[in-house]
């Protein structure tokens, strides 16, 4: 049985006078009832939303977490191009970025998270 379990992750910090909050909710995947799913990382408190970067992470225990891709505000970059058939992100109304993995398998099982920087 894969499972992927998405961490529920509330992360605040400062940015100047504004507070961040990344929030995502728990999702679990099992082996032969999806190949896709997606999952939001709901942002509050960025300013400029559309020149944001959101980057989305894959962490396996006893390994360190690995960056899989950024959104930026006019692109999506990949930490490595052959990531490009299996995830994708966009951004999602006025606060929302969406990650999606595709054709699931053993090797995504995994907590997945989202964090915020700005250039």
């Amino acid at each position: 049985m894969l499972l992927l379990p998405l961490l529920a992750l509330a992360a605040a910090w400062s940015y100047g006078q504004a507070q961040v909050l990344l929030k995502q909710r728990e999702v679990s995947i099992t082996r032969g009832h999806k190949t896709t799913t997606s999952m939001d990382c709901i942002a509050e408190g960025i300013p400029d939303f559309q020149y944001a970067f959101i980057h989305w992470y894959q962490h396996v225990p006893s390994k360190a977490p690995e960056q899989i891709l950024y959104v930026g505000p006019s692109a999506v970059s990949y930490n490595d191009n052959s990531y490009s058939n299996k995830y994708s992100s966009s951004k999602k109304g006025t606060n929302v970025y969406t990650f999606t993995i595709n054709d699931i398998n053993s090797n995504d099982e995994g907590t997945y998270y989202c964090a915020y920087w700005h250039f």
